[in-house]
């Protein structure tokens, strides 16, 4: 995940509750990104390192377990710097030029200058975040699927050249319910429509409250279409299905309010979060323990990137 600030709901159903899971089953490497921050955010640097604190303490409260996996820092590694320039002398550039995301998050990021080799070679970057693991499987959302064919591009590429050095890597496609912000578009930091894992219970209430919901209804007597409506994206997150499924049958006969309705979903975030706010409590008055674990958890992940390293370079002949 890239360091730009603390996570939010999006992220959450997105990523983090399928992480959890896959701690079950995987030897899991997670990592903050530094340097992709740094390709976005290079007029700004300063803020990473605290927006990497952010990010650390969201993961450890929210559950991601140090024991199971490997949690560390991606600029920390030096490994992933020399895979990046590796990969990029054999990487054709068209084919990053290709990427559909390049021009998405360019017009995303608008007040920003993105015309920069870092954000045009990110997706080289990343290869190199998978590779040098020697990664077997990769979870990844849709929007994130063409990143992942280019990096198993880019490793076919290598081992035609140089030998095989690398597995394949495999796409294990997750599901990434589209999670609606605050003024109704995709919930982003950018936008600055998130509702925040660290926000508060009072917080959390005043911006659901003050949400959008279906136009169709206009009074308390309007029968709605929950499909359309931006609120209850968080709701098939985030409530129950049997409540939601009852919540659902309500509105579409406006049998419920919105504000009704939205004091449901308030309600299932509060119990939802409750553990993750008193861990995320403790971890802010001791930074240094989190520290701590993501120092161990870079020097696990430098003495696997070295082992790959060792051999990249002897594949290569230097």
């Amino acid at each position: 995940m890239r360091p730009t600030g603390p996570l939010h709901l999006g992220n959450l159903a997105g990523a983090l509750r399928n992480w959890l899971k896959l701690q079950d089953d995987y030897q899991c490497y997670y990592t903050i990104v530094t340097w992709h921050a740094l390709s976005s955010e290079y007029q700004n640097s300063r803020s990473i390192k605290e927006n990497t604190f952010e990010v650390a303490v969201d993961w450890l409260s929210i559950g991601l377990d140090p024991e199971r996996s490997v949690l560390f820092v991606q600029s920390e590694v030096k490994e992933h710097a020399e895979l990046h320039l590796l990969l990029s002398m054999i990487t054709p550039l068209p084919w990053l030029e290709r990427v559909p995301t390049f021009k998405e998050i360019q017009r995303e990021l608008e007040d920003r200058d993105l015309n920069t080799y870092g954000f045009l070679g990110y997706p080289v970057l990343q290869t190199a975040d998978i590779l040098i693991y020697k990664a077997e499987v990769v979870p990844v959302g849709e929007d994130q699927a063409p990143h992942l064919e280019l990096a198993r591009e880019i490793c076919r590429r290598f081992n035609r050249f140089f030998g095989d050095v690398f597995p394949e890597p495999q796409m294990l496609l997750t599901e990434t319910p589209r999670i609606a912000g605050t003024d109704g578009r995709k919930m982003s930091k950018s936008f600055n429509n998130a509702i925040y894992l660290k926000d508060s219970p009072a917080v959390i209430k005043e911006k659901i409250s003050t949400m959008m919901t279906d136009t169709r209804r206009k009074r308390r007597s309007d029968p709605g279409v929950p499909e359309d409506c931006p609120v209850f994206t968080l709701h098939r997150a985030f409530v129950s299905e049997p409540k939601r499924e009852e919540l659902a049958a309500l509105c579409r006969v406006a049998g419920i309010g919105c504000l009704e309705c939205k004091q449901e979903l308030i309600n299932s975030l509060i119990e939802l979060l409750t553990p993750y706010w008193e861990k995320r409590q403790y971890y802010e008055r001791h930074p240094q323990e989190v520290w701590a674990i993501f120092a161990q958890g870079n020097e696990r992940a430098r003495q696997k990137a070295r082992q790959t390293i060792n051999e990249v370079r002897e594949a290569i002949g230097f």
